[in-house]
């Protein structure tokens, strides 16, 4: 078993890792310079990503899993359908009760943006942006004749899955790995809206918000799923960076017309 990462390849690996970390801090930046944005709000929302989608989801999916075992992943609308509906509700939930109870004080639009950042922008760093380090370090062993390395001690049957899961990093198409940052760009701006709708849900009251993000947010992910079937990567990634791009204009609209808050006391 042979191979070599291409340069364009590892180029794409450095992107994804660009995006995935760079545009969480930018925005950061951003919300705190430019919309006054407090910063505790960063971290409410990073800390509610992790306890509510990559624990409890988390372990939603391994219950399922062991319920329905190989008719859960085997039957792509059932796994579309269900995979979109545990995302929307378990992180518009958890995004809903943090601004309720953790945000009460300091609820304005600008730190419900700043939570979306850390909500998104954790989700970016640990979902992608560790995992493409992982990748191109491997990568760079590979290319420098080192795989026999890796998978020293690794026995079979193990050994085997290992170098199949190894293989796809010289026989994926370059692009594909610019396609990831492109996707975490727009994933982290979905995430912004979101926390914009379920911010005007918990400030208004209107339960109508907080159903909407988890009927965007179910969507989006059972849509993408769903149209993996049936496009190549390249479409699917165009058509949800326009919905998303859409959605963005509909809330900066809505963020520009709310009037801004009187003093700092809101903030």
């Amino acid at each position: 078993m042979t191979g070599t990462v291409s340069t364009a390849s590892l180029v794409g690996m450095v992107f994804t890792i660009f995006v995935s970390f760079g545009l969480p801090i930018a925005a950061a930046i951003f919300a705190k310079r430019k919309l006054k944005a407090k910063m505790l709000p960063i971290l409410i929302g990073a800390g509610t990503f992790v306890v509510f989608a990559l624990i409890l989801e988390s372990a939603l999916h391994l219950t399922m899993q062991n319920v329905f075992g190989e008719q859960l992943l085997g039957n792509v609308w059932f796994y579309a359908l269900y995979g979109g509906l545990a995302a929307g509700l378990f992180e518009e939930t958890g995004r809903f009760l943090a601004m309720k109870l953790l945000m009460k004080k300091t609820l304005c639009k600008e730190n419900a943006i700043m939570y979306g950042v850390g909500h998104g922008g954790i989700e970016s760093i640990m979902v992608v942006g560790l995992s493409y380090i992982s990748n191109l370090i491997l990568s760079f062993m590979i290319n420098g004749g080192q795989l026999e390395a890796i998978l020293s001690g690794v026995e079979e049957p193990l050994r085997t899955e290992v170098e199949a899961q190894l293989s796809t990093l010289w026989t994926t198409p370059a692009l594909d790995f610019y396609l990831a940052g492109v996707e975490r760009a727009a994933a982290f701006v979905l995430q912004l809206c979101l926390s914009y709708l379920v911010y005007r849900a918990v400030r208004e009251g209107k339960a109508v918000f907080y159903i909407l993000a988890m009927a965007i947010h179910f969507a989006v992910d059972a849509g993408t799923v769903l149209l993996m079937q049936v496009l190549p990567i390249y479409a699917v990634e165009a058509i949800l960076v326009v919905v998303i791009v859409v959605f963005l204009v509909v809330v900066v609209k809505e963020y520009k017309k709310e009037a801004a808050p009187v003093g700092d006391g809101e903030r």
